[in-house]
């Protein structure tokens, strides 16, 4: 979006009484489908400053930069991440299986995929999120995306880890133009900021003075500041299937 804004205020101050339009612009009223930005490049054209052809490439390259912007859209939590999340998933490497009792006699919902290998079958923890800027809180998730090239402050909060129920975790996050993957084994989780997140039979309370195996449900928030902690466990889509194996048998 900043950069889209940026070319339009390039191509603005081209307009006859620029300063008369950005006038008009701020006092427009957007009533859907109706916005400023269909004003704004309505006026370009008209002005003959944008073309049709320069409208398509401006149009394409917004797409390219955005092309999981969508996905800030969807509002409830599973809906991201049990229903956009896991179809990703098994887009991305389709070897990897949706569980059940008909695989597992004891499977209960502690874990979410499985990955068949030599035999037996590598448990998996997906937990996914979504790179927003952190210093607009009140704005929707669409307005805060962040791409993969921002500078400014996000926060992803993976939550509800459980590392006693799974061999591997697979962790995405969803930026405006990418997905990112990192693939961990399941006691990578202690070498994190890794904290108690709920009371339950196994964490009990929120003691100041816990360790970190003891935690049977906990989160991992991810930061600017130590995003690099987790910097070895990335890994391109194309490598998830490889890298969960090489974790597994670690």
């Amino acid at each position: 979006m900043e950069t889209l804004e940026n070319e339009l205020e390039r191509l603005i101050s081209k307009v006859k009484n620029a300063d008369n339009f950005c006038a008009e612009i701020e006092n427009i009223q957007n009533v859907y489908p109706f916005n400023k930005y269909e004003y704004i490049i309505t006026k370009l054209v008209e002005e003959k400053i944008l073309s049709y052809d320069d409208y398509l490439e401006l149009r394409n390259d917004y797409i390219n930069r955005n092309l999981y912007l969508y996905v800030f859209e969807i509002s409830a939590p599973r809906g991201f991440g049990d229903t956009w999340g896991f179809s990703h998933l098994l887009a991305v490497e389709p070897e990897l299986k949706r569980p059940s009792k008909k695989i597992d006699l004891t499977y209960k919902g502690q874990y979410d995929l499985y990955l068949p290998y030599m035999g037996k079958n590598i448990k998996i923890e997906v937990k996914g999120s979504r790179a927003v800027d952190r210093n607009k809180p009140n704005e929707p998730l669409y307005m805060k995306a962040l791409s993969s090239s921002s500078t400014k402050d996000f926060l992803m909060n993976f939550q509800q880890v459980k590392p006693t129920c799974c061999d591997v975790m697979l962790w995405f996050a969803v930026y405006r133009d990418c997905v990112k993957y990192w693939v961990l084994k399941n006691t990578d989780i202690y070498d994190l900021n890794f904290s108690p997140q709920h009371r339950n039979a196994e964490t009990a309370t929120r003691k100041e003075n816990y360790k970190k195996t003891d935690i049977y449900e906990g989160q991992v928030m991810i930061t600017r500041e130590n995003i690099a902690s987790i910097r070895k466990f990335q890994v391109e889509g194309r490598a998830l299937r490889q890298a969960i194996i090489e974790k597994y048998e670690e």
